[in-house]
């Protein structure tokens, strides 16, 4: 709560001081905090189902409404600007988490082939990017089975994190070798780059404030001169701090760390857990590269997925109750 209220007052500050639209922030942390609320109350009650419901939704709305929102659309080489990357990553991870939670083997291996038929689905949308992410979340699934300390699983996945954002920070500087920096910008393409340097020259010349939420695209040159720009730097990292500075930069990566904190204290069984911090950590990959982020559907199912991950299932309290009730009665 101190967290989601701080990512919805700084805007607000932010805004203020530079005459920005915080409405957009504003609907993603209502966003992430109703999608994540849905996801305890299906995760206590429905711990199967609800993942399932959950996976079964977010590729529906994937195949029938592609781009997400309406607008430009850049589509290298993250999918429809990777919201679709990011959804099939989702419904990929909810699907496994139902499998991790299912205890008959058929309806386990069932939610595996769900998660299977999600990677072909984003192959068939023409998704590669979401295709692979998918499978990796499977296999990551796969591998969380056999871990038996989650700890230090959820602390690799955090530097995996961690150096996503380096990486893209590094790029936007300049501070890579330049046959490295070429091939990254013919797969990124030179825009997105252009845009990066921008954000990171707002960023650093509005190290304290930023240029106010929702300014970038007035802002930025490579914004302003093409024509297919949604006014965004298609990098959440980046976004944030040249719109709400350094601390709006904080801010995020104390949300992805409390995430993974809750993950560690999840009263769900490890498999579970690793499986959604796998999932998660694939879409904040995805969110550094591109504007993901920006999408209601995601922000909500970003948020349903860690609530599922960190429900406490309504049928251990009372399995737990049940032998507290015997062992008084023994003693």
């Amino acid at each position: 709560m101190v967290v989601l209220g701080s990512c919805a007052a700084w805007p607000l500050i932010t805004a203020a001081a530079g005459d920005g639209r915080p409405e957009g922030m504003l609907l993603a942390v209502l966003a992430v905090a109703a999608g994540y609320a849905a996801g305890r109350i299906g995760g206590a009650l429905l711990p199967v189902a609800a993942p399932c419901a959950g996976a079964l939704a977010g590729i529906a709305l994937t195949v029938s409404v592609p781009h997400l929102a309406p607008g430009p659309q850049i589509t290298a080489p993250l999918g429809h600007a990777g919201a679709t990357t990011a959804m099939v990553i989702l419904s990929a991870g909810a699907a496994c988490c139902a499998a991790w939670a299912a205890s008959a083997p058929a309806l386990r291996s069932a939610m595996r082939l769900l998660a299977a038929g999600i990677a072909v689905t984003a192959a068939v949308l023409g998704s590669v990017t979401g295709c692979v992410a998918a499978a990796a979340v499977l296999a990551g699934s796969l591998a969380a089975g056999r871990v038996r300390r989650r700890g230090v699983a959820l602390a690799g996945l955090g530097v995996i994190t961690a150096g996503a954002a380096g990486l893209t920070w590094a790029v936007a500087g300049g501070a890579v070798p330049e046959g490295f920096a070429a091939s990254l910008e013919g797969r990124l393409t030179p825009h997105r780059v252009a845009l990066w340097q921008d954000a990171l020259g707002l960023a650093r010349t509005h190290a304290g404030l930023g240029v106010g939420p929702g300014r970038f695209g007035e802002l930025s040159a490579a914004s302003l001169g093409s024509p297919a720009s949604d006014g965004k730097p298609h990098s959440a990292p980046l976004q944030l701090a040249a719109e709400q500075g350094v601390v709006g930069v904080v801010l995020l990566a104390a949300v992805f760390g409390w995430l993974l904190y809750a993950l560690w204290r999840s009263p769900r069984p490890t498999p579970v857990a690793l499986t959604a911090a796998a999932a998660l950590t694939a879409l904040a990959a995805v969110a550094t590269l591109g504007n993901a982020l920006s999408f209601t559907a995601v922000a909500v199912g970003t948020g349903y997925l860690a609530g599922l991950a960190t429900s406490r299932p309504y049928a251990l309290d009372t399995a737990r109750r049940a032998v507290e009730v015997r062992g008084g009665a023994v003693r």
